[in-house]
């Protein structure tokens, strides 16, 4: 299964296109569940888990491999489903997410499947504020039409691993501190925790957040905008997105930014769970100002005084 994952350089030629590869995989033996092949390491049969006592319920372990100690999380158990017997009938997806690295324990791998944004869709409004899920889409597996749920994974994590919001002493500038009163922040992410989580960090240096949950919402405001004759750099300071979304990601949302006169001049900043040289490549190749991984509060705020400095003319 891992000789299935694409090298960086291939991946990179998904920027643009608005498309992506999802590793499907079963926890039950009715449901297929996928996560975003990019987040994916590798997958191997489940090896020996060790306990690991006074750990999260949904924490079954941890595994050793190439001497890399690696929690073992299992995933059924960890969003509300009946937890999977640790047997040699599992997998284990290893991950990173937020600079950390995690193994999920699934039932039945799949296989990877290449698609468009535009093909998935945010769950349903009357899915309620309860579910795992960022977005559904509908695959043929097996000769036959199935829905297909990709996990929200930071939600998954948020509940295991405690985030923590708060700006460290000596980050703030409190030089141009007042000049964040009254300057909005256009944030847009599919998942509800990573919004919350921006969000709690940034309201408290007085700056109003406006939220998009997917890249064609974010896209549809700036340019009704612009429609209506406003500049968008009057309008908000800078827009910090992720990168997968439904209907439109990250990467062809600054894509189409900078293709039109009208926005091509907004601060952009890509704020997403993967890190490392497959992000610098993708900054670079859609025009992104600045790169950040999930979730470093410090950084952000340093991010954001930096592009607020510029916009004061204080270099």
């Amino acid at each position: 299964m891992a000789s299935l994952l694409d090298t960086v350089n291939q991946r990179t030629q998904l920027v643009g296109e608005n498309r992506l590869e999802l590793l499907l995989f079963q926890l039950s033996s009715h449901q297929s569940f996928a996560i975003n092949v990019f987040k994916v390491q590798e997958v191997v049969s489940l090896p020996r888990v060790n306990a690991l006592p006074g750990s999260h319920p949904s924490i079954v372990g941890v595994v050793n491999m190439r001497g890399k100690t690696i929690p073992v999380i299992n995933l059924p158990q960890a969003i509300g489903m009946r937890p999977l017997e640790v047997n040699q009938d599992c997998n284990l997806i290893i991950t990173e997410y937020n600079r950390t690295i995690q193994g999920f324990l699934v039932g039945k791998i799949d296989h990877i499947v290449n698609t468009t944004w535009g093909n998935i869709q945010p769950p349903p409004r009357t899915a309620g504020r309860g579910h795992y899920l960022t977005a559904i889409t509908q695959l043929e597996i097996a000769g036959k039409n199935k829905i297909v749920e990709i996990i929200d994974v930071e939600k998954v994590l948020a509940e295991i691993i405690t985030y923590d919001t708060s700006i460290s002493e000596g980050v703030l500038d409190e030089s141009i501190s007042e000049h964040f009163y009254g300057k909005k922040i256009l944030i847009v992410d599919d998942s509800s925790t990573a919004r919350n989580l921006v969000n709690q960090t940034l309201s408290k240096l007085g700056l109003e957040i406006i939220e998009a949950t997917d890249g064609l919402q974010a896209l549809n405001l700036l340019k009704g905008w612009a429609d209506e004759g406003k500049k968008v750099t009057d309008e908000i300071l800078m827009m910090i997105t992720d990168a997968e979304m439904p209907e439109m990601d990250g990467y062809k949302l600054t894509y189409e930014i900078r293709h039109d006169d009208r926005m091509k001049d907004l601060y952009i900043a890509l704020n997403t769970s993967l890190s490392g040289s497959f992000n610098d490549a993708m900054v670079e190749k859609v025009g992104c100002d600045k790169f950040i991984s999930k979730f470093q509060p410090d950084k952000l705020v340093e991010i954001v005084q930096e592009r607020l400095r510029v916009s004061l003319n204080m270099g």
